[in-house]
């Protein structure tokens, strides 16, 4: 799954900030080097979606955006326009338009009131009408291995009804919060109605398009660091490590 023999790459980025020195933003200079590197190697873009549900020949890259911070439009969005780019962003539905920062447990603090304002519904709309994905980060981006099923159930269902009934399209897709995910979480999932699932590599726990692992890329990531991370041969090597890992967590 981490590398097919046509090269599939997933990233996860959360916010985009110069000033915000917490792992979760990077600076917008670094995101354009980044995805300019991998361009340059002959990458593909799509959404998350369609790289797990449509699995495209060639090199293929996924961009996301964990959480739904308004830079994500104001900084993010014109570097992936320059380089022809699409990307999928999982948001926390409760707090679209709620007026408030986004803001939960486990969050970095520090941020100015742009780092951490959220995008509102109607830029969202404004993305997915340029061809980007929106997807589900549940409804208060909790620890959902632990929550009881009846508040699982309501975090998964009333992320994804909010999202399809604010941009009138199917969510498809989710992000788990914190990459927190096993097998109940997955099953939920599952019949939640998502079709796609992205986790982040300490929280693979199976092989399926409901427990897709993602590359983090962190504000003290340098370039040299990013282009080890999207090494095919490293790939190769998680990948191969993945059972390992998932019998270790189990």
């Amino acid at each position: 799954m981490w590398a097919r023999a046509d090269r599939t790459v997933v990233l996860c980025y959360h916010a985009v900030s110069e000033t915000w020195d917490v792992p979760l933003a990077v600076t917008a200079s670094r995101l354009a080097e980044q995805l300019e590197l991998i361009a340059r190697r002959g990458y593909r873009t799509v959404t998350f979606h369609t790289t797990v549900a449509a699995q495209p020949s060639g090199p293929t890259l996924a961009i996301t955006f964990d959480d739904g911070f308004a830079s994500v439009l104001e900084l993010a969005f014109p570097i992936l326009s320059s380089l022809d780019m699409v990307a999928t962003v999982f948001v926390v539905t409760d707090l679209v338009d709620a007026g408030k920062p986004l803001d939960w447990p486990g969050i970095e603090q520090g941020g100015t009131d742009r780092d951490v304002r959220g995008l509102s519904w109607a830029q969202l709309e404004q993305l997915a009408d340029a061809g980007w994905e929106v997807g589900s980060h549940t409804r208060t981006h909790p620890r959902l291995t632990q929550l009881d099923d009846e508040t699982l159930a309501d975090e998964l269902r009333g992320s994804r009804a909010a999202c399809e009934r604010a941009l009138g399209s199917p969510c498809r897709s989710l992000a788990y919060p914190f990459g927190d995910v096993d097998t109940r979480v997955v099953e939920a999932a599952r019949e939640a109605g998502y079709e796609a699932a992205a986790s982040l590599p300490t929280g693979v726990v199976g092989g399926s398009a409901l427990e897709w692992p993602r590359i983090g890329v962190h504000r003290k990531d340098s370039l040299r660091r990013f282009r080890l991370k999207v090494s095919p041969t490293v790939l190769r090597v998680r990948e191969a490590l993945a059972p390992v890992e998932r019998i270790v967590r189990t």
